[in-house]
């Protein structure tokens, strides 16, 4: 099964929820576990969440945009926008990082989405904005095997 879907939201914080809904309604084609959809909402919540607050500082200006590809069992995120960009990503991806303490973030967002996708990568640059990409093989044959 091949297929993609890409949007465009203001990058507003009520619009994360929105964001988890349009993808895990996407990949139910897939029929995932509710383990699997459970991860892939989070990893979605986090990005988005991210760009929001620290790609545009919370400012409601700007747009996210949220692209998912299904290949076969594979489905591939980005999540894109065109803030501030990251100015040390191997400092931000380290656990417990946060650029915004005052706002009690736990700067566990990047390790989050880490270890809930196979894949992970972040491309920034300063002034330009913030691309994350995240793969997940679902395992439908060892799945279907067990029934």
């Amino acid at each position: 099964m091949n297929n993609h879907m890409k949007v465009e939201m203001a990058a507003k914080s009520e619009n994360e929820s929105f964001a988890r809904v349009v993808v895990a309604s996407f990949i139910s084609q897939l029929d995932p576990t509710m383990d699997e959809l459970t991860e892939v909402k989070t990893v979605v919540s986090e990005a988005v969440t991210n760009a929001i607050i620290h790609g545009y500082e919370d400012m409601d200006q700007g747009v996210v945009e949220l692209e998912c590809h299904i290949d076969e069992e594979e489905v591939s995120l980005k999540i894109i926008d065109y803030g501030k960009g990251i100015p040390d990503i191997d400092e931000a991806v380290e656990p417990m990082y946060t650029s915004k303490p005052e706002l009690e973030r736990s700067g566990m967002g990047f390790t989050i989405m880490e270890n809930f996708m196979d894949e992970f990568e972040v491309v920034s640059a300063e002034g330009q904005g913030t691309t994350v990409t995240l793969r997940k093989k679902f395992n439908h044959n060892e799945r279907h095997a067990v029934r």
